[in-house]
């Protein structure tokens, strides 16, 4: 009795869920390494954010009137008023260490595993692995990634001043004053 080989082919089904499932992984790892423009922004608006040039923003000087004693009045400028010009956020990529990279490649090698027979089965798992060790340390710089923003405030005498706030609560054009290196409500 002879034994015959058939080397048979995989089903159809799975070799287009093998395709989408890599075509998947792929799509993801260029959107969290940011290849893929978004709508909320990518790294490349924050640098054209950053180079663009200032606004004017007209702000009308907050003024004191000073009573003299000839009955007329003088006026005083205020020289820590001012208007909210911009807010801009700042992300903060988190620093990786090594255990979402473990996580990722083990993922990605089980998922890679199930793709493909013999030598293309040991490529899947080897490229899963690969594949699923950046996709991992990426995932993680990011869940430890932290916001931050700059305000910047034109003063009433002209010049301008940035200032770094974890939660800002302004918005572009409110009147504030700063004491002390804080911004505060000018009211």
């Amino acid at each position: 009795m002879q034994t015959q080989v058939i080397n048979k082919s995989p089903h159809p089904l799975i070799w287009v869920t093998g395709i989408a499932i890599i075509l998947f992984c792929v799509a993801g790892l260029a959107a969290f390494m940011g290849w893929i423009p978004t709508s909320i922004g990518s790294p490349t608006d924050n640098a054209k954010l950053a180079t663009a040039p200032a606004q004017p923003v007209a702000a009308k000087p907050h003024t004191t009137p000073i009573h003299k004693p000839n009955n007329t009045y003088a006026v005083a400028t205020c020289a820590e008023c001012g208007v909210i010009e911009a807010i801009r956020e700042i992300d903060t990529r988190g620093d990786g260490s090594g255990i979402g990279a473990v996580g990722g490649a083990v993922v990605g090698g089980v998922l890679g595993h199930q793709v493909g027979g013999g030598r293309g089965k040991d490529l899947a798992t080897v490229a899963g692995a690969v594949g699923g060790a950046v996709a991992g340390n990426e995932i993680e710089k990011r869940a430890k990634s932290t916001k931050s923003y700059e305000v910047t405030v034109r003063f009433d005498n002209g010049s301008s001043r940035v200032f770094s706030e974890a939660n800002p609560t302004w918005r572009n054009g409110e009147h504030v004053r700063v004491i002390d290196g804080v911004i505060r409500a000018n009211g």
